[in-house]
């Protein structure tokens, strides 16, 4: 099959523009593509994993990534599923947070070869732009309201859309536009909540009077009740194991319903197809050894296999199997003689105080697997029996208190 059949099969594609002269496009030799990151934060997350797994999976038949850093337009932030503006970033930080998701990016797409991957920061053309030019060739490309009629602006109109945030549209097209001319970059590849930038960029090359510039968007990762997954007690689930440990993240895939082991086990492994449908095709209890498997093939691919193992190894200590708990999310208590309220908030299994205490009264904490039920109880010497004690919320969260 041609890899735009291999990645629909695997239930990645969403949306795609020109499907006819891109799948030709594609079959007549390598092609070059990109996928843009915004280093908002010196991490990647879990939502950028399926864009990272697409990129492989085109390389691998023969095409060549461009990773595009967006080092200028993170000074901006895409306004894309957005209540608010961003927080503005220095430029040092930005710079630091593009140097750290390019380690990440470099598990994941090759820089050998006849089709190595390039990494490209746009700041190194956006930044020295002059405004009168930009919006005479590039800005009267487009329409307002064309540009107000897409999801990304109309939902900010009510709140606060600033004509900063409204350039970001302008700064993303040209970026594709750049790459084309410089790179012979075709196609654009990025998460369905991009669409709206995507196709700014493939109509103004073609307003410019090029015919080969296409874009191709993924689903994104969601629940089976349409809510993005990767959402933790924590916040978002991190590619940094300083963010969010290889067990933590182990145990988020470990914990996943049951609906969504295919889809898990499709975008974010590269397993077989005909393993993905016996996995995903277990009943009942069996069930839970596809979601194992799933947890350790994500973790390995992101943390490698000796994190991924020491991972596997604390979820079967803790749930009674064996294992080791020397791996397990810990942190270290200046001493013992800590309230019950502030353990729960300084392992961050609540925000607050007032909810580690609703914690509590639902039953959702145990110490050592006891069940605690006094808001005011304090540690003391016996519940650190081995050096340690076990803090646990409900059935899936757990951390050691050591002093």
């Amino acid at each position: 099959m041609d890899i735009l059949e291999e990645l629909e099969k695997r239930g990645y594609i969403e949306q795609l523009t020109h499907e006819k002269e891109l799948r030709e496009e594609l079959k007549k030799g390598s092609v070059s593509f990109y996928i843009g990151i915004d280093p908002t934060a010196n991490s990647m997350h879990i939502g950028h994993f399926v864009a990272l797994m697409v990129a492989a999976r085109l390389q691998k038949a023969g095409h060549r990534p461009i990773i595009l850093m967006g080092g200028g337009t993170a000074a901006i932030g895409d306004p894309s599923g957005r209540t608010d503006m961003r927080q503005m970033l220095t430029r040092e930080q930005l710079d630091e947070n593009v140097l750290a998701i390019r380690k990440q990016a470099e598990r994941f797409v090759s820089f050998e070869g006849e089709n190595a991957a390039i990494i490209v920061n746009n700041k190194d053309w956006l930044l020295d732009l002059k405004y009168i030019d930009f919006m005479r060739d590039i800005g009267s490309k487009f329409t307002v309201s064309t540009m107000l009629a897409q999801e990304c602006y109309k939902n900010r109109l009510g709140e606060g859309l600033t004509f900063f945030e409204m350039g970001y549209l302008l700064l993303q097209s040209y970026d594709f536009l750049y790459l084309h001319d410089k790179y012979n970059c075709k196609l654009q590849i990025g998460g369905n909540d991009q669409w709206s930038n995507i196709l700014g960029g493939v109509d103004l090359i073609r307003k410019i009077g090029a015919e080969d510039s296409y874009g191709l968007t993924f689903k994104l990762l969601t629940t089976a009740d349409g809510k993005k997954m990767g959402k933790t007690a924590k916040g978002a689930l991190w590619l940094n194991p300083e963010k969010t440990s290889p067990y933590e993240f182990y145990q988020y895939w470990r914990n996943i319903g049951d609906t969504e082991v295919r889809k898990v086990l499709s975008l974010l492994t590269f397993l077989p197809e005909d393993e993905v449908d016996r996995l995903s095709n277990l009943k009942d209890e069996k069930i839970n050894e596809a979601k194992k498997i799933a947890a350790f093939e994500i973790t390995k691919l992101i943390h490698g296999e000796e994190e991924a193992i020491k991972a596997e190894e604390s979820a079967e200590a803790l749930f009674g199997n064996g294992g080791n708990l020397e791996n397990i999310p810990s942190v270290k208590l200046e001493n013992k003689d800590i309230g019950i309220l502030d353990a729960i908030v300084l392992v961050g299994f609540a925000p607050s105080k007032g909810q580690a205490k609703q914690l509590i009264a639902g039953g959702g904490i145990s110490l050592n697997d006891e069940k605690i039920q006094d808001v005011q109880y304090k540690l003391e010497d016996k519940d650190f029996k081995d050096g340690f004690a076990i803090l646990k919320k409900g059935k899936k969260g757990f951390y050691k208190l050591e002093i």
